[in-house]
C-alpha cells in the first residue's frame, strides 16, 4: 500500500520528496532519524535549533532544487542563534544568485549526530531483477571506495547481516585497530525496514539514505540524509 506522503507528492506532479517528507516517511517505518523541525524564516529557525539542540544542520526546502549543496542550500555545524540567522541569510542570498528559478518554502533544521561511522543504504527498481537494495560505505567516500553489496528485496535480518559482512566496512564496524565497535544490529534493522518501505511503495523509483550514521554498540544508527525519487507506476 502506497504511503500517503508518496501519493501526495505524485498528486502534485513532483518527482522527488522534500526533505521533511522523506524523514516523515522514514519515521512511518520506524527508521531512526535525528531530531528536526521545519521553519519558514530565521526566527522560527532559531527556535527550532534550540528545540532539537545544537549543533544543527540547515537545509533549504525547495521542490526545484535537486542538489542543494551546489547552490549553497546546506550549511552544517551551526552552533548558536547568531549563526542560525547568518546561515539562513547566506542561504537565501546564495540561492537567489545561483538558482533564481527555485521556489523556497523554508528551512529544515536538523540536529547533527556527532561522530559515528557513515554508511549508505539504497534502493532502486531494476527491469529484470525488481527491487534491489544496496549497502556500503557512505558519506563522501561512497563513490571513491565503491565498497558495496546488493540483494533483491525483500531483505531478511540474515540477508542484511550477510550484506554488511561482505563489505570492507564491516572491519571498521567490529573495531578495526582499536576503533569502537559499532551498533551493527541497529543497522540490520534499518536495512530490513528500508527494504519493506521500498516494496510497499512501488512509485519510489530510487532512494538512498546517505549517510546512515552508526554510533557505538548499543547507541543506534540514524538516517541523517534521505533522497527519494518517485514516478507513477
Amino acid at each position: 500500500m502506497v504511503h500517503d506522503i508518496v501519493a501526495k507528492a505524485l498528486s502534485e506532479g513532483r518527482f522527488k520528496l522534500l526533505d521533511y517528507e522523506a524523514y516523515e516517511l522514514l519515521e512511518a517505518y520506524d527508521i531512526p532519524t535525528p531530531g528536526y523541525r521545519v521553519a519558514s524564516n530565521y526566527e522560527e529557525a532559531i527556535k527550532a535549533a534550540n528545540e532539537v539542540g545544537y549543533p544543527v544542520a540547515i537545509k533549504v526546502i525547495s521542490p526545484d532544487i535537486m542538489h542543494k549543496t551546489d547552490v549553497g542550500g546546506v550549511i552544517l555545524n551551526v552552533n548558536s542563534d547568531d549563526e542560525v540567522k547568518r546561515a539562513c541569510e547566506e542561504m537565501n542570498s546564495s540561492i537567489k544568485r545561483l538558482a533564481p528559478y527555485a521556489r523556497v518554502s523554508g528551512f529544515l533544521i536538523q540536529h547533527m549526530v556527532q561522530g559515528g561511522l557513515e554508511v549508505i543504504v539504497g534502493g532502486l527498481r531494476d527491469r529484470i531483477f525488481g527491487t534491489v537494495i544496496l549497502f556500503g560505505i557512505g558519506g563522501i567516500l561512497t563513490e571513491l571506495y565503491k565498497d558495496t553489496s546488493m540483494r533483491i528485496a525483500p531483505i531478511t535480518e540474515d540477508d542484511a547481516l550477510s550484506m554488511i559482512k561482505e563489505t570492507k566496512a564491516y572491519q571498521l564496524m567490529i573495531g578495526y585497530r582499536g576503533m569502537p565497535r559499532r551498533d551493527i544490529y541497529s543497522l540490520v534493522d534499518v536495512i530490513v525496514k528500508f527494504s519493506r518501505l521500498m516494496i510497499e511503495n512501488p512509485q519510489i523509483s530510487e532512494a538512498d539514505l546517505n549517510p546512515v550514521i552508526m554510533l557505538e554498540n548499543g547507541k543506534g544508527s540514524y538516517a541523517v540524509d534521505a533522497r527519494f525519487i518517485i514516478k507513477p507506476t
